[in-house]
């Protein structure tokens, strides 16, 4: 039986996953910081600080990889229809005769791949605070479609 001070340092480890609105990167130097600080006295705060940084660098690996399809589209999107000469020698290019029915495809895999990191972002919040109220009950909570890179 856990605890109520291990409920809320494991639900404060979930929570402190929401500072990357605030501070940079503060979805892992936070909640690193509380579960190194607190994993060798409980297992209940080990398995739900792993849990919380298996859940973060999964979803920077999926958002790196949406990112890696995506950037790449849109440069070669906007840059097929301009001459290098222009951008070579710093003239003024007005793009006049962009076709969008040519890129369709190549425009809709990188809308696609914009789309689901979006719905990443938005599912990461709800789960966090999802999970903070099942850790806050005492139950072990795992975060779906992470990887487990920390055992």
């Amino acid at each position: 039986m856990e605890t109520t001070t291990e409920k809320n340092t494991a639900t404060f480890t979930h929570l402190s996953a929401l500072t990357q609105y605030f501070f940079p990167f503060g979805n892992y130097i936070f909640p690193i910081l509380i579960w190194t600080s607190k994993k060798d006295k409980s297992e209940f705060i080990d398995f739900h600080g792993k849990q919380v940084l298996n859940f973060q660098l999964s979803l920077l690996l999926y958002s790196l990889l949406l990112i890696m399809v995506a950037v790449p589209i849109f440069i070669f999107t906007v840059f097929s229809n301009i001459p290098f000469n222009a951008i070579a020698n710093d003239n003024d290019y007005i793009i006049n005769n962009f076709n969008i029915g040519d890129n369709i495809g190549i425009i809709t895999v990188g809308l696609v791949a914009v789309f689901l990191f979006l719905l990443l972002k938005v599912a990461e919040f709800f789960l966090i605070i999802y999970a903070a109220i099942k850790t806050s009950n005492g139950e072990k909570y795992k975060y779906p479609i992470t990887i487990p890179f920390i055992k």
